[in-house]
Protein backbone atom coordinates (compact mmCIF):
# COMPACT_ATOMS: atom_id res chain seq x y z
CA UNK A 1 0.00 0.00 0.00
CA UNK A 2 1.36 3.45 -0.84
CA UNK A 3 1.82 5.98 1.25
CA UNK A 4 -0.54 8.63 2.11
CA UNK A 5 0.58 11.79 1.40
CA UNK A 6 1.60 14.60 3.85
CA UNK A 7 -0.87 17.09 5.13
CA UNK A 8 0.55 20.80 4.56
CA UNK A 9 -1.19 23.95 6.36
CA UNK A 10 0.84 27.25 7.34
CA UNK A 11 4.34 25.91 6.20
CA UNK A 12 3.92 23.18 8.34
CA UNK A 13 4.21 19.46 6.50
CA UNK A 14 2.58 16.96 9.19
CA UNK A 15 3.06 13.15 7.88
CA UNK A 16 0.40 10.56 8.23
CA UNK A 17 -0.24 9.63 11.56
CA UNK A 18 0.80 12.80 13.37
CA UNK A 19 -0.82 15.68 14.62
CA UNK A 20 0.49 19.10 15.11
CA UNK A 21 -0.67 22.68 16.33
CA UNK A 22 -0.68 25.17 13.80
CA UNK A 23 -0.58 28.90 14.27
CA UNK A 24 -1.85 30.97 11.40
CA UNK A 25 -0.50 34.29 11.62
CA UNK A 26 -3.56 36.74 11.82
CA UNK A 27 -2.38 40.06 13.21
CA UNK A 28 -0.29 41.56 16.02
CA UNK A 29 -2.43 43.66 18.68
CA UNK A 30 -1.61 47.60 19.34
CA UNK A 31 0.78 45.93 21.92
CA UNK A 32 3.10 44.35 19.87
CA UNK A 33 1.27 40.69 20.34
CA UNK A 34 0.73 38.48 17.92
CA UNK A 35 -2.73 36.67 17.56
CA UNK A 36 -2.99 33.47 15.33
CA UNK A 37 -5.82 30.83 14.06
CA UNK A 38 -4.50 27.85 15.89
CA UNK A 39 -5.54 25.06 13.89
CA UNK A 40 -4.91 21.26 15.40
CA UNK A 41 -4.27 19.03 12.87
CA UNK A 42 -5.17 15.58 12.94
CA UNK A 43 -3.70 13.45 9.87
CA UNK A 44 -3.89 10.05 9.68
CA UNK A 45 -2.43 6.82 8.28
CA UNK A 46 -5.00 5.99 5.81
CA UNK A 47 -6.99 7.86 3.51
CA UNK A 48 -10.33 9.37 4.13
CA UNK A 49 -12.56 12.39 4.05
CA UNK A 50 -10.86 15.77 5.57
CA UNK A 51 -13.13 17.50 8.08
CA UNK A 52 -13.27 20.61 10.35
CA UNK A 53 -14.70 21.34 13.31
CA UNK A 54 -14.81 25.18 14.71
CA UNK A 55 -15.78 27.12 17.76
CA UNK A 56 -15.94 30.45 19.12
CA UNK A 57 -16.44 32.36 15.88
CA UNK A 58 -18.86 34.24 18.51
CA UNK A 59 -15.42 34.62 20.79
CA UNK A 60 -18.19 34.27 24.16
CA UNK A 61 -19.88 30.67 22.64
CA UNK A 62 -17.30 28.64 24.92
CA UNK A 63 -18.77 25.38 25.26
CA UNK A 64 -17.64 24.29 21.45
CA UNK A 65 -13.91 25.42 22.79
CA UNK A 66 -14.78 22.66 25.53
CA UNK A 67 -16.31 19.68 23.08
CA UNK A 68 -13.34 20.40 21.10
CA UNK A 69 -10.67 19.83 23.86
CA UNK A 70 -12.51 16.19 24.81
CA UNK A 71 -12.78 15.49 21.54
CA UNK A 72 -9.26 15.80 20.94
CA UNK A 73 -8.64 13.44 23.90
CA UNK A 74 -10.75 10.62 22.72
CA UNK A 75 -9.27 7.64 21.79
CA UNK A 76 -11.13 6.76 18.73
CA UNK A 77 -9.04 9.40 17.10
CA UNK A 78 -5.81 7.23 17.36
CA UNK A 79 -7.50 5.16 14.46
CA UNK A 80 -8.33 8.39 12.27
CA UNK A 81 -8.92 7.85 8.67
CA UNK A 82 -8.72 11.00 6.43
CA UNK A 83 -7.72 14.41 8.25
CA UNK A 84 -9.66 16.11 11.14
CA UNK A 85 -8.54 20.08 11.16
CA UNK A 86 -9.77 21.01 14.90
CA UNK A 87 -10.12 24.85 15.53
CA UNK A 88 -11.26 25.74 19.17
CA UNK A 89 -10.95 29.17 18.83
CA UNK A 90 -11.92 30.75 15.60
CA UNK A 91 -12.41 34.32 17.25
CA UNK A 92 -9.53 34.53 19.98
CA UNK A 93 -10.34 38.17 20.20
CA UNK A 94 -13.57 38.26 21.63
CA UNK A 95 -12.54 35.14 23.79
CA UNK A 96 -10.09 36.88 25.55
CA UNK A 97 -12.35 39.73 26.37
CA UNK A 98 -15.85 37.48 26.49
CA UNK A 99 -17.24 39.38 23.62
CA UNK A 100 -19.07 38.17 20.51
CA UNK A 101 -17.87 40.78 18.43
CA UNK A 102 -14.27 41.28 17.31
CA UNK A 103 -12.33 44.31 18.55
CA UNK A 104 -13.69 46.51 15.21
CA UNK A 105 -17.21 45.63 16.49
CA UNK A 106 -18.12 43.62 13.27
CA UNK A 107 -20.12 39.80 13.66
CA UNK A 108 -17.41 37.75 12.23
CA UNK A 109 -20.57 35.50 11.33
CA UNK A 110 -21.55 37.99 9.02
CA UNK A 111 -18.81 38.76 7.27
CA UNK A 112 -17.65 35.60 5.63
CA UNK A 113 -15.93 34.61 3.40
CA UNK A 114 -14.09 37.80 4.07
CA UNK A 115 -11.02 39.11 1.65
CA UNK A 116 -7.59 39.36 2.27
CA UNK A 117 -7.40 43.45 2.48
CA UNK A 118 -10.70 44.22 4.09
CA UNK A 119 -11.34 45.04 7.63
CA UNK A 120 -10.00 42.95 10.81
CA UNK A 121 -12.96 40.38 10.75
CA UNK A 122 -12.83 40.17 7.10
CA UNK A 123 -8.95 39.15 6.92
CA UNK A 124 -10.10 36.24 9.48
CA UNK A 125 -12.95 35.38 7.52
CA UNK A 126 -10.83 34.92 4.62
CA UNK A 127 -7.89 33.27 6.01
CA UNK A 128 -10.11 30.63 7.82
CA UNK A 129 -12.37 29.98 4.31
CA UNK A 130 -8.29 30.04 2.67
CA UNK A 131 -6.41 27.49 5.11
CA UNK A 132 -9.61 25.52 6.93
CA UNK A 133 -13.14 25.37 4.83
CA UNK A 134 -12.04 25.47 1.77
CA UNK A 135 -9.68 22.69 2.18
CA UNK A 136 -12.45 20.14 3.79
CA UNK A 137 -15.36 18.16 2.81
CA UNK A 138 -17.36 18.69 5.84
CA UNK A 139 -17.51 20.78 8.50
CA UNK A 140 -18.93 21.33 12.18
CA UNK A 141 -19.40 24.49 13.13
CA UNK A 142 -19.81 24.87 17.31
CA UNK A 143 -22.26 27.69 18.84
CA UNK A 144 -24.44 28.89 21.87
CA UNK A 145 -27.22 30.99 22.84
CA UNK A 146 -26.28 34.65 23.58
CA UNK A 147 -25.33 36.03 26.75
CA UNK A 148 -28.25 35.32 29.68
CA UNK A 149 -30.21 32.87 27.50
CA UNK A 150 -30.26 28.97 26.75
CA UNK A 151 -30.29 27.04 23.50
CA UNK A 152 -31.94 23.06 23.89
CA UNK A 153 -29.40 21.01 21.63
CA UNK A 154 -29.93 21.34 18.53
CA UNK A 155 -28.56 21.25 14.68
CA UNK A 156 -29.09 23.94 11.97
CA UNK A 157 -29.28 23.08 9.04
CA UNK A 158 -30.39 24.38 5.16
CA UNK A 159 -33.97 23.36 3.62
CA UNK A 160 -34.15 20.77 1.26
CA UNK A 161 -30.32 18.87 1.50
CA UNK A 162 -30.58 15.59 1.62
CA UNK A 163 -27.13 14.64 2.76
CA UNK A 164 -27.07 17.49 5.59
CA UNK A 165 -30.39 15.91 6.72
CA UNK A 166 -28.86 12.57 6.95
CA UNK A 167 -25.97 13.62 8.82
CA UNK A 168 -28.00 15.36 11.21
CA UNK A 169 -30.08 12.33 11.83
CA UNK A 170 -26.57 10.85 12.56
CA UNK A 171 -25.08 13.28 14.99
CA UNK A 172 -29.03 12.18 17.01
CA UNK A 173 -29.26 16.19 18.98
CA UNK A 174 -32.62 16.52 20.07
CA UNK A 175 -33.89 18.76 17.53
CA UNK A 176 -33.15 19.95 13.57
CA UNK A 177 -34.04 23.20 12.71
CA UNK A 178 -34.84 23.59 9.10
CA UNK A 179 -33.47 27.48 8.40
CA UNK A 180 -32.09 29.39 5.38
CA UNK A 181 -28.37 30.56 4.87
CA UNK A 182 -27.85 33.70 5.91
CA UNK A 183 -25.88 36.52 4.16
CA UNK A 184 -22.07 36.61 4.94
CA UNK A 185 -22.70 33.70 7.57
CA UNK A 186 -19.95 30.41 7.63
CA UNK A 187 -22.70 28.10 6.40
CA UNK A 188 -23.46 30.54 3.33
CA UNK A 189 -19.59 30.44 2.64
CA UNK A 190 -19.13 26.71 3.36
CA UNK A 191 -22.05 26.47 0.61
CA UNK A 192 -20.72 28.51 -2.74
CA UNK A 193 -16.76 26.89 -1.57
CA UNK A 194 -19.34 22.80 -2.25
CA UNK A 195 -18.50 22.60 1.62
CA UNK A 196 -21.34 21.50 3.61
CA UNK A 197 -21.90 22.74 7.04
CA UNK A 198 -23.34 21.78 10.32
CA UNK A 199 -24.00 24.21 12.38
CA UNK A 200 -24.21 23.22 15.98
CA UNK A 201 -26.55 25.00 18.76
CA UNK A 202 -26.95 24.45 22.94
CA UNK A 203 -26.19 25.71 25.77
CA UNK A 204 -25.53 29.25 26.75
CA UNK A 205 -22.72 32.03 26.20
CA UNK A 206 -19.82 31.67 28.78
CA UNK A 207 -21.30 29.10 30.42
CA UNK A 208 -20.80 24.60 30.00
CA UNK A 209 -23.62 22.50 30.26
CA UNK A 210 -22.81 18.99 30.87
CA UNK A 211 -25.52 17.73 28.88
CA UNK A 212 -25.16 19.82 25.83
CA UNK A 213 -21.34 19.35 25.56
CA UNK A 214 -21.74 15.64 25.90
CA UNK A 215 -24.26 15.39 23.21
CA UNK A 216 -22.47 17.86 21.16
CA UNK A 217 -19.04 15.46 21.05
CA UNK A 218 -21.09 12.02 20.62
CA UNK A 219 -22.69 14.02 17.23
CA UNK A 220 -19.17 14.72 16.16
CA UNK A 221 -17.92 11.26 16.59
CA UNK A 222 -20.94 9.55 14.59
CA UNK A 223 -20.74 11.66 12.10
CA UNK A 224 -16.61 10.88 11.74
CA UNK A 225 -18.26 7.15 11.71
CA UNK A 226 -20.53 7.91 9.13
CA UNK A 227 -17.82 9.28 7.08
CA UNK A 228 -15.53 6.31 7.69
CA UNK A 229 -13.10 8.41 9.41
CA UNK A 230 -13.57 5.84 12.56
CA UNK A 231 -14.11 2.73 13.55
CA UNK A 232 -17.48 1.38 13.74
CA UNK A 233 -16.73 0.74 17.12
CA UNK A 234 -16.34 4.06 18.32
CA UNK A 235 -19.55 5.39 19.32
CA UNK A 236 -22.88 4.10 19.51
CA UNK A 237 -26.04 5.22 17.16
CA UNK A 238 -28.64 7.14 18.19
CA UNK A 239 -31.50 5.73 19.50
CA UNK A 240 -34.45 8.09 18.57
CA UNK A 241 -34.69 10.14 15.46
CA UNK A 242 -34.63 14.10 15.98
CA UNK A 243 -37.29 16.57 15.70
CA UNK A 244 -37.86 18.79 12.66
CA UNK A 245 -38.75 21.71 12.25
CA UNK A 246 -38.53 24.77 9.73
CA UNK A 247 -40.51 27.39 11.84
CA UNK A 248 -40.03 29.25 14.92
CA UNK A 249 -40.89 32.65 16.85
CA UNK A 250 -40.02 34.19 19.99
CA UNK A 251 -42.75 34.61 22.49
CA UNK A 252 -41.69 38.23 23.89
CA UNK A 253 -42.53 40.52 27.50
CA UNK A 254 -45.85 42.01 27.18
CA UNK A 255 -44.44 44.78 30.04
CA UNK A 256 -41.42 44.89 31.84
CA UNK A 257 -41.06 43.44 35.55
CA UNK A 258 -40.28 40.13 37.08
CA UNK A 259 -40.52 37.28 34.57
CA UNK A 260 -42.06 34.07 36.90
CA UNK A 261 -41.08 31.11 33.96
CA UNK A 262 -43.05 28.13 34.36
CA UNK A 263 -41.42 26.07 30.96
CA UNK A 264 -38.21 25.65 29.91
CA UNK A 265 -35.87 23.98 27.05
CA UNK A 266 -37.27 21.12 25.70
CA UNK A 267 -40.68 21.35 26.95
CA UNK A 268 -43.86 20.44 24.35
CA UNK A 269 -45.96 23.65 24.59
CA UNK A 270 -49.85 23.60 23.33
CA UNK A 271 -51.69 26.65 21.51
CA UNK A 272 -52.49 29.52 23.76
CA UNK A 273 -50.75 27.78 26.78
CA UNK A 274 -49.33 30.24 29.53
CA UNK A 275 -45.61 29.46 29.88
CA UNK A 276 -44.65 32.59 32.29
CA UNK A 277 -46.09 35.39 33.96
CA UNK A 278 -44.68 39.27 34.10
CA UNK A 279 -45.40 40.97 36.86
CA UNK A 280 -44.35 45.12 38.24
CA UNK A 281 -42.30 44.73 41.33
CA UNK A 282 -45.14 45.43 43.70
CA UNK A 283 -47.19 42.37 41.90
CA UNK A 284 -50.23 44.77 41.47
CA UNK A 285 -49.97 44.03 37.89
CA UNK A 286 -49.55 40.87 36.51
CA UNK A 287 -49.63 40.15 32.63
CA UNK A 288 -49.57 36.00 31.37
CA UNK A 289 -47.54 35.00 28.42
CA UNK A 290 -48.98 32.94 26.15
CA UNK A 291 -48.40 30.65 23.27
CA UNK A 292 -49.31 31.35 20.27
CA UNK A 293 -49.28 27.58 18.57
CA UNK A 294 -48.39 24.21 19.56
CA UNK A 295 -44.44 23.43 19.51
CA UNK A 296 -41.15 22.57 21.46
CA UNK A 297 -39.40 25.14 23.41
CA UNK A 298 -35.94 25.35 22.44
CA UNK A 299 -34.58 28.77 23.70
CA UNK A 300 -35.23 30.86 26.96
CA UNK A 301 -33.82 33.26 28.74
CA UNK A 302 -32.32 32.88 32.08
CA UNK A 303 -33.18 36.62 33.59
CA UNK A 304 -35.84 37.18 35.34
CA UNK A 305 -35.69 41.06 35.35
CA UNK A 306 -37.07 41.97 31.69
CA UNK A 307 -38.17 44.72 29.99
CA UNK A 308 -40.95 45.30 27.21
CA UNK A 309 -40.45 43.48 23.94
CA UNK A 310 -37.76 41.19 24.91
CA UNK A 311 -37.48 37.43 23.66
CA UNK A 312 -38.20 35.25 26.54
CA UNK A 313 -39.05 32.02 24.39
CA UNK A 314 -38.07 30.42 21.05
CA UNK A 315 -40.44 28.04 20.41
CA UNK A 316 -40.35 25.63 17.44
CA UNK A 317 -43.07 24.41 15.22
CA UNK A 318 -41.91 21.28 15.18
CA UNK A 319 -43.34 17.47 12.83
CA UNK A 320 -44.69 15.24 14.97
CA UNK A 321 -44.80 17.35 18.29
CA UNK A 322 -46.13 14.95 20.23
CA UNK A 323 -43.20 12.74 20.32
CA UNK A 324 -40.55 16.16 20.66
CA UNK A 325 -40.74 15.77 24.36
CA UNK A 326 -39.86 12.42 24.63
CA UNK A 327 -36.61 12.14 22.55
CA UNK A 328 -35.52 15.36 24.38
CA UNK A 329 -35.98 12.88 28.06
CA UNK A 330 -35.03 9.28 25.70
CA UNK A 331 -31.49 11.42 24.90
CA UNK A 332 -30.71 12.46 28.51
CA UNK A 333 -31.24 8.97 29.43
CA UNK A 334 -29.13 8.02 26.86
CA UNK A 335 -26.23 10.29 27.52
CA UNK A 336 -26.23 9.46 31.48
CA UNK A 337 -25.86 5.69 30.49
CA UNK A 338 -22.60 6.81 28.94
CA UNK A 339 -19.50 6.67 30.70
CA UNK A 340 -19.11 9.35 32.53
CA UNK A 341 -15.61 11.70 31.73
CA UNK A 342 -12.93 11.89 34.90
CA UNK A 343 -13.28 15.17 37.24
CA UNK A 344 -10.02 16.16 35.26
CA UNK A 345 -11.61 16.17 32.03
CA UNK A 346 -14.31 18.33 32.86
CA UNK A 347 -12.70 21.39 34.71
Amino acid sequence: MPKRAAFEIGGTVIQPGERATVDLPISVLSNHTPVSLATQVLHGQRDGPTMFVSAAVHGDEIIGVEIIRRLLKAKALRRLRGTLLAVPLVNAFGFISHSRYLPDRRDLNRTFPGTSGGSLAARLAYLFMQEVVGRCDLGIDLHSAGTHRVNLPQLRIAPDEPRTRHLADVFGAPLVLESLLRDGSLREAGKAAGVDILLYEAGEALRFDEFSIRVGMTGILRIMKELGMLPKDAVSAARVAPAYASASHWLRAPQGGVLRAFKTIGAQVEADEVVAVVSDPFGEVELNVATRSAGLIIGRTNLPVVNQGDALFHVAQVRHAPTAEANTGHLETQMQADPLFDEDEIL
